[in-house]
């Protein structure tokens, strides 16, 4: 019912940027948050950043001055973008989706397949 397409995904020196997008698609009613999550290989799934349809922001201290988040709640979009780029931000960012495919659903959490994401050294 509700589909999350990622793309920006690809190979970055240190020190570059990069920028991710994730357009929700499909029988989605409302949004209440969006947000970008990371795993590396051996590691936990982390919390990159996330944002409300209000606009609230939430940032991971790794990644607090460096990356940024924004949205398109008419599109359903939302962005993150990478400046300061460093080797341990490689990882596999999946997009994630907060919210309801109708009104008569309650709040459902979606993820997108993921797009990777290499900072070389």
């Amino acid at each position: 019912q509700v589909q999350l397409v990622e793309s920006g995904g690809g190979l970055v020196q240190a020190g570059g940027s990069l920028t991710l997008s994730c357009a929700a698609s499909g029988s989605i009613f409302s949004i209440n948050a969006m947000g970008w999550y990371r795993q590396a290989p051996g590691k936990q799934r982390e919390l990159v950043a996330t944002i409300t349809s209000g606009g609230s922001t939430n940032y991971a201290d790794s990644v607090k001055g460096r990356f940024t988040i924004s949205r398109d709640n008419a599109k359903n979009t939302v962005y993150l973008q990478m400046n300061s780029l460093k080797p341990e931000d490689t990882a596999v960012y999946y997009c994630h989706c907060h919210g309801k495919v109708s009104p008569r659903h309650y709040d459902m959490n979606y993820w997108g397949k993921g797009t990777l994401v290499t900072v070389s050294s």
